[in-house]
């Protein structure tokens, strides 16, 4: 029976178990996210997530007392400058836990903990769940109305299309009738003016 027992002591002593989660909260602030066993993850989730709100309040007595449990001073730097801006509105909620396969040693459940404002891949995720969700909401109308309007738009092109070619028709047909009408009344005028002149010679 677990009667009372609300701490995993992790088959170590108590110094042990302080120490090696000191060192794992100190690795998750440098790097955002380290790969452990389930217990492990667990356990270190409960002992940094106090530690990241006492980074909310940037003063000499926090970054001692945050100190004390990290033991480095490059992570007690960024932990303030950096990682507190970014969750100074999340109230609580720090860290995600995500299993993973089993280790192939001595099949341990192993998990990866991270910090939740450093993983970009969650939020294309919300997006891809956003746009899903607006498809249900009656996307499929919105496509079969919108696939009339897409077929009506070429119609109306070819429409457009049609008389400037009647136009260029009807353009043509005069100007060829004026190039061959013009030529004959060149021709016919010359020879008129000819016979009157021969005529005014016979008659002196």
């Amino acid at each position: 029976m677990r009667h009372g027992k609300k701490v995993n002591h992790l088959g170590r002593t108590d110094s042990h178990r302080k120490a090696m989660l000191g060192n794992m909260a100190t690795s998750l602030i440098l790097h955002k996210r380290i790969t452990t066993t389930l217990a492990k993850a667990k356990a270190l989730r409960v002992y940094v997530e106090p530690i990241i709100t006492k980074s909310k309040s940037d003063t000499t007595h926090s970054r001692r007392i945050v100190f004390s449990y990290l033991q480095d001073k490059d992570a007690v730097s960024i932990l303030f400058r950096e990682i507190a801006e970014k969750v100074a509105n999340r109230p609580g909620g720090y860290t995600r836990i995500i299993k993973m396969e089993n280790r192939l040693g001595d099949n341990a459940e192993m998990a990866l903990i991270e910090l939740v404002d450093y993983n970009t891949v969650y939020g294309t995720d919300t997006a891809k769940t956003e746009k899903k969700s607006t498809r249900r909401r009656g996307g499929s109308g919105k496509a079969k109305a919108d696939a009339p309007a897409a077929k009506a738009a070429p119609v109306a092109e070819v429409v457009e299309v049609a008389p400037v070619v009647e136009d260029v028709h009807v353009e043509e047909a005069p100007v060829a009738e004026a190039e061959v009408v013009t030529p004959a009344e060149e021709i016919e005028t010359p020879t008129a003016s000819a016979e009157n002149e021969e005529n005014a010679e016979k008659g002196e």
